[in-house]
């Protein structure tokens, strides 16, 4: 058992705080890609729509597309649904691309497809741009 006043447990904060703010940073990774599936999907990214994909209840829904709305990252018009912006379809895009590098990098190292596919929805938030990198380069080999 760690010493409370021991260096380890002194960074204890920062360390829970930068957990937090990846995880948040997922959920927002996640809806901003959703939207952008309905958008190319049927034209529009409505809450109720937006709910029903993720899992989630329509005030779940709405409080993280204001969180998006927020950062800059979706705008909505009254009546007509979710749109993203700029940063917010360039985020999506980031994304997806990470997401197909490590299904394909997975798949690459014996990883069933449905398998790759699954693990690499939670890993494609944490990946570094050098792992991805890195993957890439052994992909193209």
């Amino acid at each position: 058992m760690s010493n409370p006043a021991s260096p380890e447990s002194a960074n204890l904060p920062a360390r829970f705080s930068h957990a937090r703010h990846v995880q948040a940073k997922a959920v927002m990774e996640d809806y901003v890609e959703m939207i952008s599936d309905l958008l190319a999907e049927m034209g529009e990214a409505r809450i109720a729509d937006i709910a029903q994909r993720m899992g989630v209840t329509h005030p779940t829904a709405t409080k993280a597309v204001a969180r998006l709305k927020t950062a800059g990252l979706a705008v909505s018009r009254p009546y007509r649904g979710v749109f993203l912006t700029e940063e917010g379809a360039a985020l999506a895009e980031k994304v997806r691309a990470r997401h197909r590098t490590l299904v394909d990098l997975l798949i690459a190292v014996g990883v069933p497809a449905e398998v790759a596919e699954l693990d690499a929805e939670g890993m494609e938030h944490h990946v570094s741009d050098a792992a991805l990198a890195a993957f890439r380069t052994y992909l193209a080999k």
